[in-house]
């Protein structure tokens, strides 16, 4: 009488393991409590140290059962460095089914506002895994430049602002080369035909764009200041742009630029040097660049802020009139000072 009560048993424990197996492989294992979550596992971890990333989302209900089914789907043999995305409500089978297979999803990595290539490093490192030393030292790599067509005063005209989607994983390289390749569609036929027919480089164009940016923050105006820098280039006049001497005094803490600013030697100071400087002084942004391509045809070759506050500048054709509308807005200035 006593084999039946095994075989109750042992079904009892059959179904008992089969539902359990079941909860396992099926049952909702991850709760993101309605938030985007991602895991980022880097290249060269460990089976262990990728389970830790997944855990540490803080996502995990079961993690036992997590491991277990890692340890059922070969996952320990088959570590992926990425950036995955984990979602709500996901099964453990769901899940470590994604890790190991590798299906990252891409990320967008924009980049503005940038001033010199140690900041560009560092924009770029917040976003892929890469670190910012290495992107850094490939833009201080002269010789590595050079098979790119650019050097290391050029360069930061190489990276044209937009939004573009990559992997996290990509490599220093793989991102470097991706802006090339960006660079080179951003600067169609047409818009070389527009700089050659104004004698200039692409690279001209942009540090002549990075002046124009630095200049003005409005997009409408742009094209006038443009159209500033390109009568004096034609004049064979000094540029004269004070966000050159700021960048060669490395001091981004200026204001006003003063007498002892102008005498700063430095390629880039083109109140000292004629010409365009050396490269560009910031990275450019489309409407900057496109500024340049399209300036507005005139006569100006001064300008200054108007009184107003407006953001938006006086021109003029005569130093006279330059003067004249300087001396307005260093009264604008001064009585606003004083209402302070």
């Amino acid at each position: 009488m006593w084999i039946p009560g095994i075989i109750v048993l042992l079904l009892f424990l059959f179904v008992s393991f089969s539902y359990y197996a079941y909860q396992i492989v099926y049952t909702a294992n991850v709760d993101t409590k309605g938030q985007d979550t991602y895991v980022y596992i880097p290249t060269g971890a460990s089976y262990e140290q990728a389970l830790d990333s997944v855990e540490a989302t803080g996502t995990i209900i079961d993690r036992l059962s997590l491991r277990f089914m890692a340890k059922l789907m070969d996952y320990d043999e088959l570590v992926k460095p990425g950036r995955y995305k984990i979602e709500n409500g996901w099964g453990n089978r769901q899940l470590i089914g994604v890790l190991r297979l590798g299906e990252q999803v891409p990320l967008r990595i924009t980049f503005n506002n940038i001033r010199l290539r140690s900041q560009l490093a560092e924009k770029l490192a917040a976003a892929v895994e890469p670190s910012a030393a290495e992107i850094d030292s490939l833009l201080n790599d002269q010789e590595y430049l050079q098979t790119l067509g650019f050097d290391t005063t050029t360069v930061v005209s190489m990276f044209i602002p937009n939004t573009y989607e990559v992997y996290w994983t990509i490599t220093a390289p793989e991102l470097m080369q991706r802006m090339k390749t960006e660079y080179d569609r951003f600067w169609t036929d047409e818009r070389k035909a527009k700089a050659e027919k104004m004698g200039l480089s692409p690279k001209e164009v942009s540090t002549l764009a990075s002046i124009v940016q630095a200049e003005t923050i409005k997009n409408d105006e742009k094209p006038r200041v443009a159209g500033v820098y390109l009568n004096r280039l034609q004049k064979g006049m000094k540029l004269e742009a004070d966000p050159t001497v700021v960048y060669a005094v490395r001091d981004f803490t200026i204001r006003r630029v003063l007498n002892v600013h102008l005498q700063h030697d430095s390629p880039y100071n083109t109140y000292r040097y004629a010409g365009l400087p050396p490269g560009p002084i910031n990275v450019p942004d489309i409407s900057s660049i496109d500024a340049v391509l399209n300036p507005e045809e005139h006569k100006y070759i001064y300008f200054c802020a108007k009184e107003d506050f407006s953001g938006y500048h006086s021109f003029a054709v005569t130093h006279a009139e330059h003067i004249a509308n300087a001396r307005r807005y260093q009264r604008a200035l001064t009585q606003r000072n004083i209402l302070k």
